[in-house]
């Protein structure tokens, strides 16, 4: 057991500054088990956000030394004996405490993207993909929605009005997804990132990669692709040839101004479960105050309620498996 030095930001939306500590560290530990000890013996009001303390939920983001990194993933060992480790909140969202910052824009964005359209006259279960088809946007589906990539983006960690027009990596790699998707029904990815999502705005720095803990290659993989489509579309000598050529009404519509949803629900065979990609979110609930009228640290998030189940809300478990939409591929 050692004692090092830290420098912990201790404040609020009001302000704050950063504090001097001295904490025991064991071998092998992360930053985040140093911030438990620090909360255990010397600030037992820090307030941190934290919750699988695997590198899975990325819910412990915050910046150490200046990088914006998962405290839980963060080996103390990386560090010299005698260097100082700075903690700070993520510095692109607004902080509520210490280090505890407000990610809802993230999910603002998350709800302006139009979620994936089934194929129309493909029921639940038909469903077929190449396997080459599936490992194409795989990688993109280990993103859990640290927003490390979000916090560290010039593009908004920059420039605060942005936030309005920009979606950021995180939303670029779902957009990237679906339009790789060949069961997705949209043909307007493209437009939409462009239009709606901002895409023009990144200039492919790589510093979303370089943060990734799944190590994702978002920049590579999902951001140039995806510009390199809205520039095949747009400005391709044949395509701007044939818009020239052809009237308005032969084009293909572009992404409409206002992000779209799915159109009622998908009829399933009389044997399986019924499905509903139409259903309508709830509204966010309130957070829940304890005797004194606060909001409890660790309900600072369950205020915000989770897309609607396709499968309606009646759902027990465990799930009967009869009342699953699955068909096994060698069955038909």
């Amino acid at each position: 057991m050692s004692v090092r030095k830290f420098k912990v930001w201790r404040g609020d939306s009001g302000g704050g500054q950063l504090n001097d500590y001295q904490v025991e560290v064991n071998e092998g530990e992360v930053v985040l088990d140093v911030i438990h000890r620090l909360q255990a013996t010397q600030e037992p009001d820090l307030a941190c956000r934290w919750n699988c303390k695997a590198g899975k939920c990325g819910s412990c983001s915050m910046e150490i030394n200046g990088m914006p990194r998962l405290s839980c993933m963060t080996r103390m060992s990386t560090f010299e004996e005698n260097e100082t480790v700075t903690v700070t909140p993520l510095r692109t969202f607004p902080v509520i405490r210490d280090l505890v910052t407000d990610v809802s824009y993230n999910y603002t964005k998350a709800r302006e993207l139009p979620a994936f359209a089934p194929p129309p006259g493909v029921a639940p279960g038909d469903y077929r993909m190449q396997q080459i088809d599936v490992e194409r946007s795989q990688e993109f589906r280990k993103c859990i929605e640290c927003f490390l990539c979000q916090n560290t983006c010039h593009v908004v960690r920059d420039h605060e009005p942005n936030k309005e027009e920009f979606a950021g990596p995180r939303y670029f790699i779902r957009a990237a997804e679906l339009d790789m998707h060949p069961l997705d029904a949209k043909n307007d990815r493209k437009e939409f990132a462009k239009s709606q999502q901002g895409l023009g705005y990144c200039n492919i720095t790589k510093c979303c990669t370089e943060v990734c803990p799944e190590h994702i290659k978002i920049t590579d993989n999902a951001i140039i692709p995806m510009k390199e489509r809205v520039v095949d579309r747009r400005y391709d000598p044949l395509v701007v040839l044939g818009r020239k050529i052809l009237r308005r009404d032969q084009i293909a519509p572009t992404a409409s101004a206002e992000p779209t949803v799915h159109a009622g629900p998908v009829k399933v065979a009389d044997d399986m479960a019924p499905v509903d990609f139409g259903r309508e979110p709830t509204p966010p609930l309130p957070p829940e105050l304890n005797a004194k009228g606060h909001v409890n640290l660790n309900e600072m998030l369950s205020d915000r309620s989770a897309a609607a189940s396709p499968f309606g809300d009646d759902l027990s478990f465990p799930v009967d498996p009869k009342g699953l939409n699955y068909y096994h591929p060698d069955k038909h």
